[in-house]
């Protein structure tokens, strides 16, 4: 990806749910990114779930999920991940993971979800590999 795909381009105001924040923005290449903060879990992930949706219902050239700032996931937040994965794939949509939290990260890990998703160290990371 050029260089310019890490500058935003447009920023959706926040939504907030329950103990989840989430945050979509464009980047100036096309990129959506998604950012999670919080916990990702049964109670909280109805905003998230419909960004995603949104998202890859719009099919920019790329999805990014930014799970750096999320302190908990439980099952629910990660089937949405693996479907919005999923989603995605059938859409011809790339789709990564970005700066997975230490909580996310040995999710992942334990139930082998690591090696099914494209994991970036950062959101930066994520936009700058190649397709």
């Amino acid at each position: 990806m050029p260089a310019q795909q890490n500058a935003t381009a447009s920023l959706s105001a926040p939504v907030t749910a329950a103990d989840l924040t989430v945050r979509v923005r464009h980047t100036e290449g096309g990129a959506t990114v998604c950012g999670l903060a919080g916990d990702l879990d049964i109670e909280s992930l109805g905003p998230a779930r419909s960004a995603l949706e949104e998202a890859v219902a719009q099919r920019p050239p790329l999805l990014v999920v930014d799970l750096e700032h999320v302190g908990f996931c439980d099952s629910s937040g990660l089937n949405m991940l693996l479907k919005t994965r999923m989603n995605a794939s059938a859409a011809g949509l790339p789709f990564r993971l970005a700066a997975p939290s230490a909580a996310v990260a040995r999710l992942l890990s334990l139930t082998g979800a690591d090696t099914v998703f494209s994991l970036h160290p950062s959101v930066a990371a994520a936009l700058a590999a190649p397709l």
